[in-house]
């Protein structure tokens, strides 16, 4: 014992550690000679058996030669009398089933223990006896198997149950005739038995919704002696209600409320957990109804074994993101598990207790918060952050507390993840709440000075530059972006000089000292920081807004990737005429944010934008965008690479133009050029017995639409998809480039054999299918740009091809629906967060940014009130562009 305990010692030292660790394949498999040797040594074969098991289970890949080999050198143990070693060799057989060859042999043998006297020997050898069987043998073994189901010894019965369960995956059919023998095992006493007869009843008649219906019924008027029993009926009682859609009526219902008052707890918490997820699927749900359920859950509250605890509060949790009034009785006992031993409970309690206080409530929770925080790991703490991000969008006038909370955890030690999800949250309580945006910005500030995080220092670095000149003292944070230049290292000092270079553009009053500043920059050690403080002096020292709002404030909005091939590919074939910008894709919304999220802004926001076209090939990976795979599919169909439509401005989300359900499936891409549109159609075939050939598109187009090319797909086999081709050149002008195209589907069907979808005959006969109309409207035809100032930009088309108009939205009565409505009516990109509109407002400010195909600048405001006459919005909706027919194009597409 002493020895023992020494080796127990050593071994979480760090001295022994695992024994297995260092075994080699070969090694092993060269040990397992010893199974040849008479007379067997158990011990050593116990041994070798244990390191080919831990092989395989770590992942190691034995060959069917070696396998085959250990498999029949293992089948000479038999011969062995000793308990321990004959388990082992079941375990063995079970694990090389599916590598070795001819393991069919040894079923004798299983077959002899299955049914002997031996009782320490069945349930294995049932197990490794169905792990090598197949359809063809169970025959031989289907009265063992019924006899060992019913078995009086539950460890028999239980194997025999679970691996019927296993073997309904490859004979379902067989195991289908058990159906009696396991109803029989359902009455059993032993718990376990009973659990795993229910199991593999519901399995058997899971596919026939009006048996397992009756199954239910059943089980529902007996007494279950097993708890595991009753929380499987409890889970397929779900299912059904769930399938079936059943009012609060339903048997089912009242049999899981029935189970809250079952004398097992893992019953009562399963019943409750099922009461919850199903009421709260449902968005009407009432705190009266949550109320049986919630109430037993605080008494697991209070409970002394921390695993209901952890159960009750965790389910709480997940309450209180939809219903937290109903939790709100809850709140005492939450409360007492702030300070519970275990962590992650104390967690959960407290995340839930963020999740349903009242606003009087916030001020007492920070400071109960504030002790235990400190004793937390990073992975709590982040979820604590986390919780206090959605109480401060639900109070926004608790922004002060909250803040100072947060800036009190900026200060202590902690890892980049955890001091990102902090600053994340402050950033957002800044964007949700334009009140507490000097206060975060300055916490913010203080941060910076003692950050060891450079992608984190970057990030804040350009919040500054964005929201910093728009404040009433833009001064004040100079002091803290200066700081960095001087004392970070090249990263931080470069995005704290773009940082400088915006409030230099923004605040006029500012100008002539951040010129100072940057021209100190140019003297940098580092090459980025100087080219970057160089540029941006060369075009401040312009002083025209003009240059600012291009050049600085609103960067590039060009694809990353598709700009780097598209230079590369300059550099190979030069010309001479310059390169084009307008000829490389611009980037897409989806895009964008995956740059921000690599370059270290908090993906979703909109708070924060790549600084400048230097962060934004830094943080893109050299892979092509949804874009350039189009593209380039594109260029490999010969006719339409034939007709060099130029390159693609954009393509859109796919379209239904059938049902799902239907026979046909056929969805529709448009890929939008300068002049042209190319209609891809994804066509995929439903019927088995069926062959298309020839599967074309047949498209009636209106006046000033011209069809140039059409390529069919030649064969549309069952479930394969095709593509078919259409190639639209769209009207002269500008304004009568929306349409709506009449489609039909035609094809020549072919029967075919089902099973082999080879033909019957070479005849077939020319069918065709309608489809919905195919639509090009204005967003088919603009990307999305953002302009960081919305308002410098707009002055910079100037009101040359301004054109406004008054519409009534009757069919929208809420400002968010008419928000939502507009911006995906016209593709164009919400600047300035105006997407969100305030609650409790009447009106509200939109402003939209984009490109129209062609390269041509559009910028939309709209102003949206609710019109009490009317009973729905109306809207009046302003368009500059750098082209007269692009205003005019969208105006008429509203009205």
């Amino acid at each position: 014992m002493s020895s023992f305990r020494k080796d127990k010692k050593d071994e979480e030292e760090g001295g022994s550690g695992n024994p297995f660790n260092n075994l080699e394949k070969a090694s092993v498999l060269q040990e397992a000679r010893a199974f040849n040797d008479t007379p067997v040594n158990p011990r050593k074969c116990t041994q070798i058996l244990t390191k080919i098991l831990y092989l395989i289970n770590q992942g190691e890949t034995l060959g069917a030669r070696e396998a085959t080999d250990a498999f029949f050198a293992m089948t000479k143990l038999f011969q062995s009398k000793d308990v321990i070693l004959r388990r082992m060799v079941y375990l063995g057989i079970k694990e090389l089933a599916p590598i070795a060859e001819d393991v069919i042999i040894v079923t004798s043998i299983l077959t002899k223990d299955m049914t002997g006297k031996e009782d320490l020997y069945r349930p294995a050898a049932i197990r490794a006896l169905c792990a090598i069987t197949d359809t063809t043998m169970l025959q031989a073994i289907e009265r063992y198997m019924r006899q060992a189901i019913v078995d009086k010894i539950p460890a028999v019965s239980c194997a025999a149950l679970v691996s019927s369960l296993h073997m309904c995956q490859y004979s379902g059919e067989i195991v289908k005739r058990w159906v009696n023998e396991a109803q029989e095992a359902v009455n059993s006493d032993n718990i376990m038995v009973q659990y795993h007869a229910l199991g593999l009843l519901y399995h058997i008649r899971k596919s026939d919704r009006l048996a397992v219906s009756k199954l239910v019924t059943k089980c529902t008027r007996m007494v279950l002696k097993s708890p595991y029993a009753a929380c499987l009926l409890i889970r397929i009682a779900c299912r059904l209600i769930k399938e079936e859609e059943t009012g609060p009526d339903s048997p089912y219902l009242e049999f899981i409320e029935s189970c809250l008052r079952h004398k097992s707890e893992i019953v009562i918490y399963e019943a409750a957990q099922a009461l919850v997820n199903l009421k709260t699927s449902t968005s009407s749900t009432s705190s009266r109804e949550l109320g049986p359920a919630v109430s037993v859950l605080q008494l697991f509250c209070s409970s002394p074994k921390p695993t209901l605890r952890f159960a009750a509060v965790r389910t709480l949790n997940k309450v209180a993101m939809t219903n937290p009034a109903a939790v709100a009785a809850c709140n005492l006992d939450l409360e007492n598990l702030i300070t519970d031993v275990n962590r992650s409970i104390a967690t959960l309690a407290i995340t839930t207790l963020l999740k349903t206080g009242a606003e009087s409530s916030v001020d007492r929770l920070m400071k109960q918060i504030a002790t235990f925080v400190s004793e937390i790991s990073d992975e709590f703490k982040i979820v604590v952050v986390g919780a206090i991000r959605a109480l401060g969008t639900k109070f926004p006038r608790k922004h002060g507390v909250l803040m100072n909370f947060l800036s009190s955890l900026l200060r202590d030690e902690g890892g980049l993840e955890y001091k990102a999800a902090i600053a994340d949250t402050i950033i957002t309580i800044i964007s949700d709440n334009p009140e507490a945006k000097e206060a975060g910005l300055s916490h913010l500030c203080e941060f910076i000075e003692d950050c060891e995080h450079t992608s984190l220092a970057v990030r804040i670095l350009h919040l500054l530059g964005k929201e910093g000149p728009r404040t009433k003292q833009p001064s004040r944070y100079i002091r803290f972006i200066y700081n960095r230049v001087i004392l970070e290292n090249a990263s931080v000092r470069a995005a704290a000089v773009s940082a400088l270079a915006k409030f230099g553009a923004l605040c006029d009053d500012l100008l002539p000292a951040i010129l100072v500043l940057l021209a100190r920059c140019r003297m940098d050690t580092d090459d980025e920081v100087r080219d970057r403080a160089t540029y941006y002096y060369a075009i401040l020292d312009q002083q025209s807004r003009a240059l600012n709002s291009q050049y600085i404030l609103n960067p590039l909005p060009v694809s990353v990737t598709s700009l780097e091939k598209a230079l590369h590919l300059y550099t190979l074939d030069p010309v001479d005429t310059p390169f084009d910008i307008k000829s490389v894709p611009l980037a897409l919304e989806s895009e964008t944010a995956e740059a921000e999220k690599k370059a270290g802004a908090p993906e979703g926001s909109r708070t924060i934008q790549i600084e400048s076209t230097f962060e934004m090939l830094q943080a893109a990976e050299p892979t092509a965008t949804r874009l350039d795979v189009f593209a380039s599919q594109l260029a490999n169909v010969p006719s339409v690479a034939a007709l060099n439509l130029g390159p693609l401005f954009k393509s859109s989300q796919p379209s239904d133009l059938t049902e799902s359900e239907t026979e046909y499936v056929v969805q529709c891409i448009k890929h939008v050029f300068s002049r042209h549109v190319v209609l891809q159609f994804d066509c995929t075939n439903t019927l088995s017995d069926q062959l298309l050939e020839n599967v074309h598109v047949a498209l009636e187009a209106p006046e000033g639409w011209e069809i140039l090319a059409e390529v069919p797909c030649p064969r549309l086999e069952y479930n394969v998809s095709g593509t078919v081709y259409i190639v639209l050149r769209m009207p002269e002008e500008i304004s009568e480039c929306l349409g709506s195209f009449t489609a039909v589907l035609k094809y020549k069907v072919r029967d075919c054999d089902p099973a082999t979808g080879l033909p019957d005959s070479d005849d077939g006969y020319n069918d065709e299918y309608a489809l919905e109309d195919v639509e090009i409207s204005v967003a088919d035809q603009v990307q999305r740009v953002m302009k960081t100032d919305f308002a410098m930009a707009w002055e910079e088309i100037g009101p040359t091809n301004e054109l406004e108009d008054t519409y009534a939205l009757t069919a929208l009565n809420k400002l968010d629906d008419a928000v939502r409505t507009v911006v995906q009516f016209l593709g164009m990109q919400a600047c300035d967060r105006t997407d969100r509109v305030p609650p409790g407002k009447s009106t509200h400010a939109l402003l939209l940014a984009g490109v129209f195909r062609g390269g041509y600048e559009v910028l939309v405001r709209t102003k949206l009130a609710m019109s009490p006459q009317t009973e729905g919005v109306t809207m009046h909706l302003c368009v500059r562009s750098e082209d007269p027919s692009v205003s005019e194009l969208i105006t008429q597409a509203v009205g």
